[in-house]
């Protein structure tokens, strides 16, 4: 199988413990993907193809084969596609709001192609999600996937609508995260194997891949994230490391985000970090992994699939260490 660039060692590791079934899965999806972008015109099929080209963890379409098990159907290869689909989309249009440059270190289809053809192409991600789950007539996996896509629209629009706020408390974020990121995660599991077992791990390990996301933002460094130290401060964006920081240093509270720039934006970054805030949503995040494997306990699993997802939520914590 030809893995994406950027799959970090500990979800490779995944790869390699499962028996040659899970690699061999993972490369339909690929190619899957590749058939989903193509014959679409010119412009835009370059622009999708640049944005798969990008690579990625692909945690999600991992969770959907390893929640549907190896003697899986057709229709969770799809099911696996379309969900990835359904995240390139997401990071595009993220891109066009947040007038981003980089993605995985890489020019982003806005900044290469202009906002109004990287909307394009998020546009024509999100219809072929959608139009491969139609081909099975699955008619549960669309509800799925369009309730998920419900929640990452009203995520998106909490966060906008919070931007700049340092007002923003801990239960209004974790709401914005739940939406935003956890119920892909969620839908990703639910979308392998019906069970609310699996739906715990998967938001569980959601709402912790986005803690710990929040936390690389401000420890850094840029050739590890692919993005300059400090972006969701620059884009306005109140995460829980601030939330936490500025519990410890009140002063936190009177800064302008507005009026950062490269430079102080990083500064910022020390300052949250001196009080001991990274460190803190590190653990939770740490404890939101565990409570999230115990509930593979209770799941009806093959203990081969068991032991893969375990891996993949450590994956997700020592992407971050």
């Amino acid at each position: 199988m030809t893995r994406p660039s950027s799959v970090p060692p500990p979800v490779t590791a995944v790869l390699d413990a499962s028996s040659r079934w899970l690699p061999a899965h993972m490369a339909e999806v690929e190619q899957l993907l590749r058939e989903a972008i193509a014959g679409h015109g010119e412009t835009l099929g370059r622009d999708a193809a640049s944005t798969l080209e990008a690579g990625g963890k692909r945690l999600r379409p991992m969770l959907v084969l390893l929640c549907a098990g190896p003697e899986r159907s057709a229709g969770a290869v799809r099911a696996a596609a379309a969900i990835e689909l359904i995240h390139m989309a997401t990071l595009v249009h993220d891109d066009v709001l947040d007038e981003a440059p980089l993605r995985r270190g890489l020019p982003t289809v806005a900044a290469t192609s202009g906002r109004d053809r990287a909307v394009a192409t998020g546009d024509l991600l999100f219809s072929r999600a959608f139009a491969l789950l139609a081909d099975d007539g699955d008619a549960r996996s669309v509800a799925l996937l369009a309730d998920a896509s419900v929640a990452l629209a009203r995520g998106e629009l909490a966060q906008r609508h919070d931007a700049f706020d340092l007002g923003i408390g801990e239960e209004r974020y974790l709401g914005r995260c739940r939406l935003k990121t956890a119920r892909l995660f969620e839908c990703a599991c639910l979308l392998g194997h019906d069970d609310d077992r699996l739906r715990e791990f998967g938001a569980g390990v959601g709402l912790a891949f986005q803690l710990l996301d929040d936390v690389l933002d401000v420890s850094g460094p840029p050739e590890r994230t692919g993005k300059a130290r400090g972006t969701d401060l620059l884009d306005g964006t109140v995460t829980l490391p601030l939330i936490e920081a500025a519990d410890d240093d009140p002063g936190i509270r009177e800064v302008d985000l507005r009026a950062l720039d490269a430079a102080s934006a990083e500064a910022l970054c020390d300052r949250i970090a001196a009080t001991g805030a990274l460190e803190r949503v590190r653990a939770r995040a740490l404890a939101m992994v565990a409570e999230a494997k115990r509930s593979l306990e209770r799941a009806g699993l093959e203990p081969e699939q068991q032991q893969l997802l375990a891996l993949v939520a450590d994956g997700v914590v020592q992407r971050y260490s």
